[in-house]
């Protein structure tokens, strides 16, 4: 029982529940990075793809 307050100390939390009134910057960090990387891999599969695709025949 007595290691019980060091523990929630250590966990960073006060206790204190504060109500969400919008996205946090983090939310907007982890959005903005997600979708580069969707668009670097899709970029990169195009030209990837483009640099194998068969010669057309006349």
């Amino acid at each position: 029982m007595v290691a019980l307050p060091l523990l929630a100390v250590q966990s960073g939390h006060s206790g204190i529940v504060h109500p969400r009134t919008g996205p946090e910057l983090s939310d907007i960090a982890l959005f903005v990075v997600a979708a580069v990387g969707v668009w670097l891999v899709r970029r990169a599969l195009r030209t990837r793809f483009a640099k194998t695709r068969p010669p057309e025949k006349d």
